[in-house]
């Protein structure tokens, strides 16, 4: 079992290509997915949890600063900008507005370390981008609760969502991080493989039930899934490529797990907290950014540019 688990973590980058297929694939099977995403993105953030440990996930006193900053410029500031530009626009109350809004005050992607691990690169610096990040995602989002209001109750709804949001993230990773403490032997080589199995297989389930939107709109209005697929593409690999050059221009620390984390979000935690007549409008662009960040790896393992080399 370990075996198999250890061999499926290998071949991560690939499960993810199952899961996409899946979803787009078989509709029926995403639908029965779909009402279990946010306890299976629960289960996915205790895996995590175990995975990494409370150690290495928030590393040396000297790593904190910078990741603190990364993790305001990109879930407070950049979606601020944002919000402000799509207002000065006129576009505030466009369903796309929203999404990415809501995607860009979102934490990393609960895979983010798995990706660079599928990747040969080193996950400590992606996996403390994601607790803390994830850890500090009620209160770097709550701006932009208030600001959009998703669930339509004003401040006191913001706050709420927040709260709600803070106790599953904590239950989730502080379990996980107590479980590796109480159980060392998950440190060890075979059991870290196998665990990386469990979050390939995690992910890829959870990608199968958040593109059920998809198989609907594929039959019923192609284009406008066209249009939508084409604006998470732009958006997603956008961020990616132009925060890795800009990084590694600069010379900055972190380039490779920042580009991974500016452009996968875990947009999925909202579905913890939010009512489904809420987050039901948000499952197309939800379904279709699942596609440019399951081909992330795949992406950034062939871009020729600096800061992407194996670890020793």
């Amino acid at each position: 079992m370990l075996s198999a688990l250890s061999w499926i973590g290998a071949q991560g980058r690939y499960c993810l290509i199952v899961g996409l297929c899946l979803g787009l694939l078989a509709p029926g099977l995403a639908e029965v997915i779909r009402p279990w995403v946010g306890t299976l993105v629960a289960l996915l953030l205790l895996v995590t949890g175990i995975r990494i440990g409370a150690r290495q996930a928030f590393g040396e006193r000297r790593d904190l600063w910078p990741t603190l900053v990364r993790i305001a410029a990109f879930q407070t500031v950049l979606p601020l900008i944002v919000i402000a530009v799509f207002a000065l626009a006129g576009l505030s109350h466009f369903p796309l507005t929203i999404a990415v809004s809501l995607m860009l005050a979102a934490p990393s992607l609960t895979g983010a370390p798995n990706f660079a691990i599928m990747m040969g690169l080193d996950p400590a610096p992606g996996m403390r981008l994601l607790v803390m990040g994830t850890a500090l995602f009620p209160l770097t989002a709550l701006p932009v609760f208030l600001i959009l209001d998703p669930a339509g109750g004003g401040v006191i709804s913001g706050i709420t969502l927040s709260l709600g949001l803070l106790l599953a993230i904590l239950t989730s990773v502080g379990v996980g991080f107590a479980i590796r403490h109480l159980v060392p032997r998950l440190a060890e080589t075979q059991m870290q493989g196998a665990l990386d199995g469990c979050a390939a297989l995690l992910l890829a389930i959870v990608v199968v039930g958040l593109m059920s939107a998809i198989g609907p709109l594929l039959r019923n209005d192609p284009l406008a899934l066209l249009l939508w697929l084409l604006a998470a593409l732009a958006i997603n690999f956008g961020l990616v490529v132009v925060t890795l050059r800009l990084f590694s221009r600069a010379r900055l620390a972190m380039a490779v797990p920042t580009a991974i984390y500016a452009g996968n979000r875990n947009i999925a935690l909202f579905l913890i907290v939010l009512p489904d007549e809420i987050a039901a409008p948000l499952m197309i662009f939800v379904g279709c950014y699942q596609i440019p960040m399951y081909l992330t790896p795949f992406l950034l393992a062939r871009l020729k540019m600096p800061g992407i080399e194996p670890t020793a």
